[in-house]
C-alpha cells in the first residue's frame, strides 16, 4: 500500500527534468515500480519547452510532487529538490535515466548491513531506445571498466575516484538525508557537480561511502541529447581543477602547496608537450601520463619520509 500524504517517507527521490519528453515517462515509471514503495517523488521541471511537464502531470499518484521553474541548470534544480525532501534517505534520478525495479530494496539491504551514509552501484549504459550497450569494446564501456579496474586494484574509494568518476552520474547517488545535509549543496559545475559532490561526501564520511560494484542497478542513457561534445573540453578543464583540489585535500595542510604546484606543472607540461608534438606532426602520445606517474611516486616517497 502506498504511504499516506502525511506520512514521512523512507526515501525522497528527486528528478530534475529538462526537455526529456522521450524519456521522462520511463524515469518516473522506474521509481513508481520499485519493490519498496515507501517514498516521495519530487519532479522539478527546469524550464522545459517540450511535453515533459505535461507527461509528469498526467500521473495520478499521491507520492508525486511536481514543480516548475525557469531554467536554472541541473545543479540548482537538484539543490531545490534537496530543500524539499522529507525522507530518511535521498536518491536522485536524472530524467533520462532508469532505475532497476529492485534498486531501492537491494541498496537498503546493503545499507543496513554496512551502516552506509552514501551508496553507489554499478551501471549499465543504454541507448535512446533502451538497448543495452554490451560490447566490451564500446568506447564508454572501455572508459568505465578502466575506472572500475583502478578501484579493484587499490580498494580505496578516494584514490580510485582520483583516477576517474566510476559513479558516472548523479542518478547513482543514494544517501542518508543527514549526509546530504552535511555535505551541502551541489556546486555550480555544469558537467562535474556530481564528481565534486562525491569527493566532499568521502571527505565528510571517510568510512561511510560504499560501492556495490557487482550490482548493476541503474541504466545510464547515452544519446545525442547528452552534452558530450562541449563537455569533452569544458569537462576536462573542470576535471583538472577538481583533481588538483581533492588531491591536495588529502595531504596535511603544510604540504599542500607542494602537491598543488606539482599538479599544476604537470598540467602545463601536458599542454606544452601536446602543442610541440602537434607542431612536429608526431604520432607519439602525450607525456603527461608518465610524468604524472613519476610525480606520484616521488610524492609518496617524500611524504613517507616527512610523516614518519
Amino acid at each position: 500500500m502506498s504511504p499516506e500524504k502525511s506520512h514521512s517517507p523512507l526515501i525522497s527521490v528527486i528528478i530534475p527534468a529538462y526537455n526529456h519528453e522521450k524519456f521522462i515517462g520511463a524515469a518516473v515509471d522506474s521509481v513508481l515500480e520499485q519493490t519498496v514503495d515507501d517514498f516521495e517523488l519530487i519532479v522539478i521541471n527546469d524550464g522545459s519547452n517540450d511535453r515533459t511537464g505535461e507527461i509528469v502531470e498526467g500521473y495520478d499518484d499521491p507520492r508525486i510532487s511536481y514543480y516548475y521553474q525557469e531554467n536554472q541548470d541541473a545543479y540548482n534544480t537538484i539543490n531545490r529538490g534537496l530543500s524539499l525532501v522529507k525522507g530518511q534517505f535521498v536518491a536522485i534520478l536524472n530524467s533520462d535515466d532508469v532505475y532497476t525495479a529492485d534498486r531501492f530494496a537491494r541498496i537498503l539491504e546493503f545499507q543496513k548491513i554496512h551502516n552506509s551514509e552514501c551508496i553507489i552501484t554499478d551501471v549499465m549504459p543504454i541507448s535512446d531506445t533502451g538497448e543495452e550497450f554490451l560490447d566490451p569494446a564500446f568506447g564508454w564501456n572501455c572508459w568505465h571498466q578502466k575506472n572500475r579496474a583502478r578501484y579493484r586494484e587499490v580498494q580505496d574509494m578516494y584514490v580510485a575516484f582520483l583516477h576517474g568518476n566510476f559513479m558516472v552520474t548523479t542518478s547513482n547517488l543514494f544517501m542518508t538525508a543527514k549526509a546530504a545535509a552535511t555535505v551541502g549543496k551541489f556546486c555550480s559545475l555544469r558537467y562535474l557537480h556530481d564528481y565534486d559532490f562525491i569527493f566532499r561526501m568521502m571527505l565528510s564520511y571517510p568510512e561511510g561511502v560504499h560501492y556495490m560494484e557487482n550490482d548493476k542497478l541503474l541504466y545510464y542513457r547515452i544519446h545525442d541529447g547528452n552534452t558530450l561534445g562541449e563537455a569533452a573540453i569544458i569537462g576536462r578543464e573542470q576535471d583538472q581543477d577538481l583533481i588538483s583540489k581533492y588531491t591536495a585535500a588529502k595531504v596535511p595542510t603544510e604540504y599542500q602547496i607542494y602537491v598543488e604546484s606539482g599538479v599544476k606543472r604537470l598540467v602545463e607540461l601536458g599542454n606544452e608537450l601536446h602543442e610541440v608534438r602537434t607542431q612536429l606532426n608526431s604520432t607519439v602520445s602525450t607525456g603527461v601520463v608518465p610524468a604524472a606517474k613519476n610525480f606520484v611516486t616521488s610524492l609518496k616517497t617524500w611524504l613517507g619520509k616527512k610523516l614518519k
